[in-house]
C-alpha cells in the first residue's frame, strides 16, 4: 500500500469512529440512516413498497415487474443458501459493514495481467485480467461452452475494493473469466491527455467491450458494478440497447439519482474521506490539469458537488451549467432503451446512498421487466458481509442470479428450436385435414411457453 494509502485509511477509520460514536448519521437535509430498518417499518414485516414485492429468506424482498424470468429468478434466490440468514455478529451495524469493505487493506488478491487500451482520443483505459490462482475445486458454469467474461467496473473513486477483488476470485472458481476495467487515470492507469471521464459516460466502456468482444468473440458477457461506478454500466445500457453484447448485469449498492445524491451530500465522514481520496488521486495530475480546469479551486472542494462541478463543469474550453451535465450524465436518461436483465442488490440500512425511498427509484422496478431490486434489511454501501474471512453475500447471489439467467436462455432458445422442428414438420403434410389437427395443440402450448415475451420485452 503506497504511503498516502495508509494515511487514507487511518483517515478513514478516524472519522468512521467519530461518526460511529454518534446514535445515527444524517444526511444533511435528509433522514437518519443506519438503524437497520426497513424505512416505515420500525420492526414490522411489511414495507413501504407496497405490492409487487416477493419475500425470500434472511428478510430480503424481491421487487419487480411480474413476468416468467422473474418467476425463474424467484425460485433461484429462493433456493439460494447465500440468504440464509446466519447469526449476528459484530458486521451487523452499517458502518461497520461499509468501512470494513473501504478501509480494510485488500490483501494478496488474484493474479492480474493489465493490459492499456488506446482509446480514439489517444486516452489509456486499463483491463485488469484475473489470471489467477486457480482453484482447485474449480466449476465450470457452463458445461460444454465457451468460458464466459465477467467484467467488473469498481466505483467512481477509483478504489479497487476488496469485495471487488473477492468477487473476481470467486468468479475465477467458478468457471468465469473476470476483467477489471479502470477509468483514465485510475488505480494506476495513466492520464496521458487533459481529460477525465465524466460520472455516466459510457464512450470509454464502449471502446473496452468492443475490445473484450474481440478477444472473446462468442464467449457470454456479464457485467458487474459496484456502488457509484453502477451509473456507467447504466448509461451503458441505456445508450447502447439491444447492441450492448451482455448478456446479464448486476449492480450492487447502486447510486441510481445521482444528482440527488450529489446534492444532498453524504454523511460527513463518507463525504471527507470520498473527497480526500479524490484529492490525493488527481495531485498528481495537477500540472497536466492546469490548462483545461482551475486546479487551485478544485483541491479546495468542501464537497462531492463543488469538486464534480469544478471538475467537469467550470472547464476553461468548453464550461457548462450543472443542468446540462446531468441531461448528458444522469445514468436513467436512456433506461427505458436498456434490454439487459439488470439486478440491483441494495441494503435498506447503506449509510452511503441513504434510505431507499429517497434515493431508490422504485417504479422503475415495478414497471421496467429488465430491472430486478434485491433489497437486504442490513449490509452498508457495498458490503453485505457475513463472517470470517469476511465473504460477501452478494458475490454469491450474482452469480446464482448469471447461472439462473443463462439457464432461463437457454430453454427459451431450445423451445424456440423444437417450435421451428414442429412447425417443418407439420409444413410438410399434404393433407390439410390432418394439418388442422395437429396444429391445435402445438398452438396453445407456444402460446403458454413464449407468454413471458410479452411481459419481458413490454
Amino acid at each position: 500500500m503506497p504511503p498516502w494509502g495508509a494515511a487514507l485509511v487511518l483517515l478513514l477509520a478516524a472519522l468512521a469512529l467519530l461518526g460511529l460514536l454518534a446514535p445515527r448519521l444524517r444526511r444533511p437535509g435528509g433522514r437518519a440512516v443506519g438503524d437497520g430498518t426497513l424505512p416505515g417499518t420500525r420492526g414490522q414485516d411489511d414495507d413501504h413498497f407496497g405490492n409487487g414485492r416477493e419475500p425470500l429468506p434472511g428478510g430480503c424482498r424481491l421487487i419487480c415487474k411480474p413476468s416468467a424470468l422473474a418467476q425463474c429468478l424467484l425460485r433461484a434466490l429462493r433456493r439460494s443458501a447465500a440468504l440464509e440468514p446466519g447469526p449476528r455478529s459484530w458486521l451487523c451495524g452499517p458502518h461497520l459493514q461499509t468501512l470494513c469493505h473501504f478501509v480494510l487493506p485488500v490483501g494478496p488478491g488474484p493474479e492480474l495481467a493489465r493490459e492499456y487500451l488506446q482509446l480514439a482520443d489517444d486516452g489509456l483505459v486499463a483491463l485488469d485480467w484475473v489470471v489467477g490462482p486457480c482453484a482447485r475445486g474449480r466449476r465450470v458454469t457452463n458445461a460444454g461452452s465457451l468460458t464466459p467474461v465477467l467484467l467488473v467496473i469498481p466505483n467512481a473513486w477509483g478504489r479497487l475494493t476488496r469485495n471487488v477483488l473477492g468477487l473476481c476470485l470467486l468468479a475465477l472458481e467458478r468457471g468465469y473469466y473476470p476483467v477489471i476495467f479502470h477509468r483514465r487515470g485510475h488505480h494506476g492507469c495513466p492520464l496521458v491527455n487533459p481529460r477525465l471521464q465524466p460520472f455516466g459516460d459510457p464512450s470509454d466502456l464502449k471502446e473496452a467491450v468492443t475490445y473484450i468482444r474481440f478477444r472473446h468473440p462468442a464467449a457470454p458477457l456479464f457485467v458487474v458494478s459496484e456502488g457509484s461506478g453502477s451509473a456507467l454500466l447504466l448509461s451503458y445500457l441505456g445508450e447502447c440497447g439491444s447492441s450492448s453484447y451482455v448478456t446479464g448485469a448486476a449492480c450492487i449498492s447502486p447510486v441510481l439519482r445521482c444528482r440527488e445524491w450529489f446534492e444532498a451530500g453524504l454523511p460527513w465522514p463518507y463525504e471527507r474521506g470520498f473527497l480526500l481520496h479524490q484529492k490525493i488521486a488527481l495531485s498528481r495530475y495537477a500540472t497536466a490539469l492546469e490548462d483545461t480546469v482551475d486546479t487551485s479551486k478544485l483541491f479546495r472542494s468542501r464537497s462531492l458537488r463543488e469538486f464534480e462541478e469544478t471538475l467537469f463543469c467550470h472547464t476553461k474550453s468548453f464550461p457548462i451549467s450543472w443542468d446540462t451535465y446531468w441531461d448528458h450524465n444522469d445514468p436513467l436518461r436512456d433506461v427505458d432503451e436498456a434490454a439487459v436483465p439488470v439486478l440491483c442488490i441494495c441494503s435498506a440500512d447503506d449509510p452511503v446512498c441513504g434510505p431507499p425511498d429517497h434515493f431508490l427509484p422504485t417504479e422503475l422496478f415495478h414497471s421496467n421487466p429488465y430491472f430486478f431490486l434485491l433489497l437486504s434489511r442490513c449490509g452498508g454501501h457495498c458490503g453485505f458481509l457475513r463472517q470470517e474471512p469476511l465473504p460477501a453475500w452478494s458475490h454469491e447471489v450474482i452469480l446464482e442470479y448469471f447461472r439462473a439467467l443463462t439457464e432461463f436462455f437457454r430453454t427459451e432458445e431450445r423451445m424456440k428450436g423444437l417450435s421451428r422442428h414442429r412447425a417443418s414438420f407439420l409444413g410438410g403434410r399434404r393433407r390439410w385435414g390432418t394439418l388442422q389437427k395437429r396444429e391445435v395443440s402445438p398452438s396453445s402450448s407456444l402460446e403458454e411457453i413464449f407468454s413471458w415475451k410479452r411481459s419481458y420485452t413490454r
